[in-house]
């Protein structure tokens, strides 16, 4: 797994030399402003040597701050970076992560599972939705692409090869079907888009489960089409009813959730919170399967993810701030504006973008460094915020299945004791459905708008 991050970063870093070379050139030509040119290639030339994000945003944010900034300083930027992280809706970050990782580590996930198998066994193909279904399921309590990939994939992989289907398909499936969780609410991913572009985050959750439905229906609906020749089992009432009874509070969690959320009852922070304290409540009273130590763990897992996740999203809306201050920002937008006249080109234009974007960078640094440069344009050319957020979300999930920087690729090949390679050619037929269902989530904004309003 090392040696592949290795790989990975080297090709993303040979990249960003071309791009330093292009920003260059650019600047030389006249085509860009000489700070924006000057910020570009210092943030690649950066990427190029292969640094951390977190200390690629410092760098670049300091440098800009110092160097550029008329009014600005070493106290300002610091400042700065408290005021980001001093928000309440960031405590609905850690709250999701902690309860993804207390139902992937208990029996909440194993349970859902169980209750969809059974409501599909009598499907061709049964076994192969059911793992899709429980996937959307999972997604609408965890906000985590690798937590549901990981929370289902583990218990269904190895159930699905068992059952004799194809390795492929089956490895193929579960990395597609774990990006679900960035998708359907509650998202971090949305999150962090409402956070840095200031749009309502209630109704990015709410704009997310249409694309989200959708996206579940293709793939369960190719899930038949490959296996539709395949025996099926009798229908069982009574295995449903037994697995329902046993899963009705694990059931009931994505019931409340998305209730309070589309009813409005809960903001954000408190679906986080319920989340939470709803999944320790049932591990810790009713399915008891969690020991002490195992809670322990469980937060300190926790806490290591958010030592690089806050500190990540404070200095890169720290470097927002400045850039939108400068004018860098402005100045973008109105060169793309001169250049790129047709809203549905320019819209093109960004998609190839952020799918470019996805194959180098994880969602959530995509997120914090591009939506604050890309907003201003898609706002001017007349589009939808949330539904750009969901564009955004869009492209970005798709990134998590293509190399070399696919998170959920990384993660299957070391959980799953499956090639790299092997796991690249099996996404392929699914990155297909996905481009196509981009493809329906941008031309159809009412897909995420009607419900959001």
């Amino acid at each position: 797994m090392t040696a592949l991050q290795a790989t990975g970063r080297m090709g993303a870093s040979w990249v960003a030399f071309g791009l330093i070379g292009f920003f260059l050139l650019m600047g030389l030509l006249g085509a860009f402003p000489v700070k924006l040119t000057a910020v570009l290639v210092i943030l690649f030339a950066l990427l190029f040597l292969r640094q951390p994000v977190v200390l690629l945003l410092a760098t670049g944010t300091a440098f800009i701050h110092l160097y550029y900034a008329k009014n600005s300083s070493v106290e300002f930027l610091i400042q700065d970076m408290w005021f980001t992280v001093d928000r309440e809706v960031l405590l609905a970050i850690p709250m999701f992560i902690l309860a993804g990782a207390l139902m992937t580590r208990g029996s909440i996930a194993q349970r859902m599972i169980n209750v969809m198998v059974a409501l599909t066994s009598f499907i061709p193909g049964g076994l192969a939705i059911s793992a899709v279904l429980a996937c959307a399921l999972f997604a609408a309590i965890s906000g985590s692409s690798i937590v549901t990939m990981l929370a289902i994939g583990t218990i269904m992989y190895p159930a699905m090869i068992k059952a004799g289907y194809n390795r492929a398909f089956s490895i193929g499936l579960i990395c597609c079907s774990g990006t679900l969780g960035i998708m359907i609410p509650p998202s971090i991913s949305m999150i962090l888009y409402g956070i840095v572009t200031e749009t309502s985050i209630s109704r990015l959750f709410i704009a997310g489960i249409g694309p989200g439905l959708l996206l579940t229906l293709l793939l369960s609906v190719y899930c038949y089409l490959m296996n539709r020749k395949r025996a099926t089992e009798a229908f069982s009432l009574q295995r449903l009813i037994k697995a329902t009874r046993e899963g009705f509070f694990a059931m009931m969690l994505p019931v409340i959730l998305m209730g309070g959320i589309y009813s409005g009852h809960f903001s954000p922070t408190e679906a986080a919170a319920v989340s939470l304290g709803y999944a320790t409540i049932i591990e810790a009273f009713v399915h008891r399967e969690l020991k002490l130590r195992d809670y322990g763990q469980i937060t300190f897992e926790t806490v290591k993810m958010l030592g690089t996740l806050l500190p990540l999203l404070a200095i890169a809306t720290s470097l927002n701030t400045i850039l939108d201050y400068e004018g860098i920002a402005k100045t973008w937008v109105n060169y793309v504006q001169t250049t790129i006249t047709d809203p549905g080109l320019l819209l093109l234009g960004i998609n190839i973008l952020l799918l470019a974007v996805g194959c180098l960078m994880d969602v959530g640094s995509a997120i914090m460094i591009f939506s604050p440069l890309l907003y201003p344009m898609i706002k001017s050319a007349g589009i939808d915020p949330v539904h750009f957020g969901i564009i955004m979300t869009a492209n970005l999930e798709i990134g998590y299945l293509t190399p070399p920087v696919g998170l959920n690729l990384i993660v299957a090949m070391a959980a799953f004791k499956e090639s790299f390679g092997f796991i690249c050619k099996a996404v392929i037929p699914f990155i297909a459905i996905m481009l196509t269902w981009l493809a329906i989530v941008c031309l159809w904004p009412a897909l995420s708008l009607h419900l959001a309003g």
